[in-house]
């Protein structure tokens, strides 16, 4: 899916979550992409989700709720999700925010996928 310069492609991964890879700018404008595809993603209990976000190039405080209503809704759920490959200046950002001890964060989607696999 394209929407405004940000694509977010769904994939099976071998191991069991789904990975969703998300390329470009998350921001107000292209933020209803993301939370659109979120929310038509099925969880269920047991399941995971990891988002690739290695090429994110960009993200606003809309994006950033996006990826809270994300976790929130694996929470209820009761599915996981964990965040991959966050360029170092928006992770302090996301650090700042306290979001690491809301999120998950992981330096590759591999080490992700590993993590909800285990």
């Amino acid at each position: 899916m394209v929407h405004n310069g940000l694509t977010v492609t769904l994939r099976s991964h071998p191991a069991g979550p789904r990975l969703l890879v998300v390329t470009g700018d998350l921001d107000h404008h292209t933020s209803p992409g993301l939370r659109d595809t979120v929310e038509e993603l099925p969880m269920e209990a047991g399941s995971g989700v990891v988002v690739d976000l290695s090429a994110l190039t960009f993200c606003d405080s809309t994006g950033i709720a996006v990826l809270i209503a994300a976790h929130q809704r694996a929470q209820a759920a009761g599915a996981s999700l964990a965040l991959a490959g966050i360029d170092p200046d928006i992770a302090r950002v996301f650090r700042i925010m306290g979001l690491d001890r809301l999120l998950s964060f992981y330096d590759t989607a591999e080490d992700a996928v590993r993590a909800l696999s285990a």
